[in-house]
């Protein structure tokens, strides 16, 4: 029962961050390769590669480097995945090289048996002025369950 109320908390709360969104345009999108591993039960670490798209551009004008903290339940393991988000920011001119890196963080909720599936919705980077939110659900295979809070670090190849 408490694992369903968790879910349902996690699930409320990504929903509801659309709200923050409306304020923000779509500037472009992070497309992540994040590695798979075992989840402790209280958390886990994820080593991502991110590459940024702007709106425009088929070919990715950015890398980062990243590292994914689940603190909550995470239970089990997950194979390589791939997460796609919209990058919204305040204005459309908002990027510059680099100004994604930094911190997010925001809540997660995730399922697998065999194939499975999740979303993350983070808010962070420059000043906290982006917003990370789910453009396609998260694909990964594995046998997992985790619900909780996320922080996402992001850096460019220089730092």
């Amino acid at each position: 029962m408490k694992l369903i109320t968790a879910i349902a908390l996690a699930g409320t709360a990504l929903f509801t961050t659309g709200a923050h969104a409306q304020d923000k345009v779509q500037i472009g999108r992070l497309e992540c390769a994040v590695e798979g591993g075992i989840g402790l039960i209280l958390g886990s670490s994820k080593d991502a590669v991110c590459s940024f798209y702007d709106s425009e551009s088929a070919e990715p004008i950015e890398v980062y480097y990243g590292k994914v903290n689940k603190v909550g339940l995470d239970i089990g393991f997950t194979e390589k995945s791939v997460i796609q988000w919209l990058v919204l920011a305040p204005t459309t001119d908002a990027y510059a090289p680099g100004s994604l890196a930094g911190e997010y963080v925001g809540v997660s909720a995730q399922a697998s048996l065999g194939l499975g599936a999740g979303a993350n919705v983070l808010v962070g980077g420059s000043a906290d002025g982006f917003m990370l939110q789910p453009l396609s659900v998260q694909g990964q295979a594995g046998i997992n369950v985790a619900v909780g809070i996320t922080g996402f670090q992001l850096r460019t190849a220089t730092q």
